[in-house]
């Protein structure tokens, strides 16, 4: 019969389901009687998973119900029983398995299934992997033999799915057939629904009939308890213990049969390849070790089992009880965890010999063909260790169901239960750190880089972790840019990697972003999604990114065939964005929520600093805070924005802001807390103006605004602190080749005493601040620091120290120092900050920081941090550093440089850092990690005291509302967090 695809016929689908029913006339995903198109299809719909089987972990798996959906879904038919006729024809392939191998698809939900995948060649040598268990070392992985020729890979990418024709699904080959005429063939497939269409009887002839078995199967050998005793036994027992004497059969049967699968490989495979010319002599007997382990030993250990339950089976037609003998031997059961770590590592070796060694190939061909063998493969066979450790919970607990209480098994039962369950979680536990060793260091010698972008991920580390791998589609650009992507979530990145050839090589399509730097951001809009354009709305709520897609958005089709878009962004220096699609909507939603899941367990390990809204949805529009200084003992704020300066009191939580100054354009403003004053840069010609922060008046902000003192105009900004003793203020009037500093300090003034009435009136022609120095320099200046005897002035040339009693200048850095060559020669270098600590001088700059003596020279040689971002101004509080930028908060380790937490938001700006003239480690508890990268990120040690004032940060991209957020130590209580203030965030 000839097949054609239905879309290029042009007829719509249309099926006669197993029994007769007729199927919806929708058109199908793929032409359904094509084999390869709905395996395609199908891996590609699928979603897998992490799931749990009789106390085993099986990953990378799908259930029953869940392949029948996916599979009635793809032909587009609500015949259950078509979809899993058609879903057996790809199982009887091998494009998939029962985790067991006992049986084939079956519709169910507890049933599990994983795709056939021939293990890659990781390259590796056997001191890349770490010892197994009991010291035994995995064998070298070696690569098995490339493809001879091009088209041979081609052909073994192609061999991947299934081939072949599901004759039930197939078109009639008359073009005259259609569904509202009987055809005249009666073999014609779509006859039973012409029938149905007609109300005709099926007439005499070639009929299509189902097998029964083939929808069903067949029941487990073994002859039942009731049969293999006499009848008068059975007739006196009651049929609760006839009901507990059929349980104990089933132990009794099922561990001979155990055994015999264990003397099977023992005859057929363990023996001949010992003794035949199969393997090369030389690495022979490794490679039977490799593959079958220690299963001898736990042959040792359940042949004696099977004979003690033979023995108490043939002592009479009831078995009284089974306990002591499973207590007795379980304890034992050592080698299972053995083999269960080692399982994958044999897999491997059994799959590399069979692709490079023909002769090994044929034995496996010719051994599996014999009766022995009850048609099932070796891996099934391998797998049968694990599988009856995981089964006997479920025996024994069938047993017990209808034990009596005052039978001895009733106690003894439910101590072996516990004491095998152990054994199965340290097989989980083993086998789940070897499948992830094995996996990584595989990846770990896949992988290969473009010049130049080569990053150690560090994937050989123990504690390393792959959480989650999947393809994803790359659509736009040229032909090259547009392909399937494999994308791998690891505990500390996320990797986008192109496979050159089967099973060989991944090139690293972008570079791996950092879990810290990742924003993930789902996209719906098709247009925005093909245009690659994501407009984060708010990076800083928590989990946005995935508690609203339990469903889709309205207009989005959850079985869309455009698939469903996410955007990757990589924030920082580095950073970059990409759009992906995933095959479904469950697959996105599962990708984002790994994602999600590991960023949350990464903010809490890492969490050093916790935020504290100030103000959230109070300054919008035009009128942006621009700059804030606390007071009052961190009780009182204020703020700078676009039309005047504003109170708040933070200790009254319901009360907005106040505006106390009528004056445009504020860019920057502190207090002298000491002497009362409050010093404004504001207006269109930059003018630094004091005010007496007592008669600041909420009704009357004109006339404040009226009563300013004037200082200085066209100035460029302004710095307070303490120098030589004193309080000054710098006022810098910077232009393109050359600075002018004036430094100023407070007229001293007699605060708490009553003024006269007539003096508060006049109190604008009062001098606040009078002349201290002015001086030149002939540079552009940025920025001004004080230390306890000079000014350091950042400027384009680097850090300038003047002395502010002679005013002699001097560069910071000592040009003798060959050591600072990589920023005394780098021109677009800015210095931002400098902080002393422990009598050294920490250095800021836009792309690095690094340490000097008070000489000038390079102190801690090898001590460098390279900022992830464009970090804008810096903050300290001993012991971390903190550098803002407009989509992060970057949290360094002032002795370490070692990333500590990476606190996102977006258009972040620093509006107030309360920074120390010093730091020294003798005044805290200092915690000193591994310095390293982010792709080794290491946090501070976990905390177990959490303050209630703790507000979780996230990277989720939602809401776009002006907030005003405090930054604070973690753990720095509610009644005393005003006392250790650090800064204001602005993030809108």
């Amino acid at each position: 019969m000839h097949s054609t695809d239905s879309s290029a016929s042009g007829r719509p689908f249309s099926s006669t389901s197993a029994s007769g029913a007729l199927a919806p006339r929708r058109a199908p995903v793929v032409y359904p009687a094509l084999l390869s198109r709905v395996a395609e299809a199908f891996k590609t719909r699928i979603v897998v998973n992490e799931r749990v089987k009789d106390g085993l972990v099986y990953p990378d798996t799908f259930d029953g119900r869940d392949a029948v959906d996916k599979i009635a879904y793809i032909i587009k038919t609500s015949d259950r029983n078509l979809a899993l006729l058609l879903g057996r024809a790809l199982d009887a392939q091998k494009f998939f398995h029962d985790v067991t191998y006992d049986h084939r698809l079956r519709d169910s939900p507890v049933e599990l299934y994983q795709f056939r995948e021939r293990l890659a060649s990781p390259f590796l040598s056997s001191d890349d992997l770490s010892p197994s268990v009991d010291g035994y070392n995995p064998a070298p992985l070696a690569p098995p033999p490339r493809p001879h020729s091009v088209a041979d890979t081609v052909a073994s990418a192609e061999d991947s799915f299934p081939s072949g024709v599901f004759t039930l699904l197939t078109d009639c080959y008359s073009p005259t057939c259609t569904r509202d005429r009987l055809c005249y063939s009666i073999a014609c497939p779509r006859r039973l629904e012409q029938q149905a269409r007609l109300n005709l009887k099926p007439k005499p002839g070639l009929q299509r009939s189902i097998s029964s078995e083939s929808l069903g199967d067949l029941r487990e050998p073994g002859s039942l308890w009731i049969h293999s005793v006499p009848q008068e036994i059975a007739d006196s027992t009651s049929d609760q213990e006839k009901k507990r004497q059929e349980a104990l059969n089933e132990v009794f049967y099922t561990e001979r049969d155990f055994v015999r699968d264990l003397e099977y490989l023992r005859d057929c495979w363990i023996k001949p390849l010992r003794t035949q010319n199969i393997i090369p002599e030389e690495r022979r007997e490794d490679f039977v070790t490799q593959v079958f382990w220690n299963v001898l030993e736990i042959y040792a250990v359940n042949v004696r089992l099977a004979e003690l339950l033979n023995k108490r089976q043939k002592a009479g037609h009831v078995v009284e009880k089974i306990g002591d003998i499973f207590l007795d031997l379980v304890p034992h059961f050592g080698p299972f965890v053995k083999y269960g770590a080692h399982q994958l590592y044999g897999k491997y070796e059994f799959e590399k010999e069979k692709g490079s060694n023909p002769a090994f190939a044929k034995f496996v061909d010719e051994t599996e063909r014999l009766p022995e063998s009850r048609k099932l493969e070796l891996n099934g066979y391998l797998t049968k260790p694990t599988t009856r450790l995981a089964r006997y919970p479920l025996l024994l607990e069938a047993c017990l169901k209808n034990t009596p209480d005052d039978n001895p098994d009733k106690i003894i039962l439910p101590k072996v239960v516990k004491l095998v369950r152990e054994f199965l979680a340290k097989v989980n536990v083993e086998s789940g750190k070897s499948e992830n060793r094995f996996n990584l260091a595989q990846l770990d010698q896949q992988l290969v880089f473009k010049n130049g972008e080569a990053v150690d991920l560090r994937l050989r580390d123990e504690d390393r972790e792959m959480i989650y791998k999947g393809p994803l589609k790359k659509r736009g650009g040229t032909q090259s840019e547009s392909a399937e992507l494999q994308v791998f979530l690891f505990d500390h990145a996320i990797l986008m990697v192109k496979q050159k050839s089967k099973n060989e090589q991944y090139k690293v399509y972008r570079k791996p972003i950092p879990l810290e730097l990742l924003v993930v951001a789902p996209t719906d809009d098709a247009a925005t999604a093909r245009a690659g354009v994501v407009r984060p709305k708010s990076l800083m709520a928590r989990g946005t990114a995935t508690k609203h897609l339990a469903q889709p958005p309205p207009g989005v089709d959850k079985n869309s065939k455009q698939g469903f878009a996410m955007t990757f962004i990589h924030l920082g220096r580095r950073g970059y964005q990409i759009t992906v699609w995933a095959a479904s909507w469950a697959t996105r939603k599962n990708w984002l929520e790994k994602i999600e899941g590991r960023q949350n367990e990464l903010r809490e390990r890492s969490l050093v600093f916790e935020t504290l809204p100030l103000s959230s949805g109070y300054f919008v529009g035009t009128n942006r805070v621009t700059c804030a200084a606390p007071f009052d003992n961190g009780n009182r704020m204020v703020y700078g924005t676009d039309n005047g300066v504003y109170l708040s009191d933070l200790r009254e939580h319901n009360k907005v802001p106040v505006k106390v100054i009528s004056v445009p354009n504020v860019t920057q403003l502190d207090i002298l807390e000491e002497q009362g004053i409050l010093i404004v840069l504001a207006g269109s010609y930059k003018a630094v103006q004091t005010f007496f922060v007592d008669h600041l008046d909420p009704g009357d902000a004109i006339g404040a605004a009226k009563r300013a003192r004037k200082i200085s105009s066209h100035a460029t900004f302004f710095k307070a602190g303490q120098c030589l003793g004193r309080t000054l203020v710098c006022v810098v009037k910077s232009g393109s080749v050359s600075s002018t500093i004036k430094t100023l300090e407070p007229i001293d003034q007699v605060r708490g005493k009553k003024q006269p009435a007539i003096r508060k009136f006049l109190q604008g022609s009062n001098e606040s601040l009078r002349v201290f120095k002015e001086f030149y320099i002939p540079t552009e200046s940025s920025s001004v620091h004080f230390l306890k005897s000079k000014l350091c002035v950042g400027c384009t040339k680097g850090f300038e120290i003047v002395d502010l009693e002679t005013l002699d200048t001097q560069g910071l850095l000592d040009p003798a120092d060959s050591s600072l060559d990589f920023v005394q020669k780098r021109e677009n270098a800015r210095p931002i900050a400098i902080y002393r600590i422990d009598g050294e001088f920490l250095l800021c700059y836009d792309e690095f920081a690094f340490y000097v003596n008070k000489n000038g020279w390079r102190a801690k040689s090898n001590w460098i941090i390279q900022w992830e971002g464009f970090p804008t101004s810096f903050a300290l509080h001993y012991p971390y550093v903190l550098a803002f930028e407009p989509t992060f908060i970057e949290v360094r380790h002032v002795e370490s440089g070692a990333l500590m937490q990476i606190i996102p938001g977006n258009n972040i700006k620093c509006l107030f850092a309360d920074t120390p003239p010093s730091a020294s480690s003798s005044s805290v508890n200092s915690y000193f990690p591994s310095p390293n990268a982010p792709y080794g990120y290491r946090g501070p040690p976990v905390s177990s005291a959490r303050s209630e004032s703790e507000f979780p940060l996230t990277l989720a991209l939602r809401r776009r509302v002006p907030k005003l957020t405090l930054l604070l130590p973690l753990n720095s209580h509610r009644v005393g967090w005003r006392q250790v203030l650090l800064i204001a965030v602005y993030s809108r």
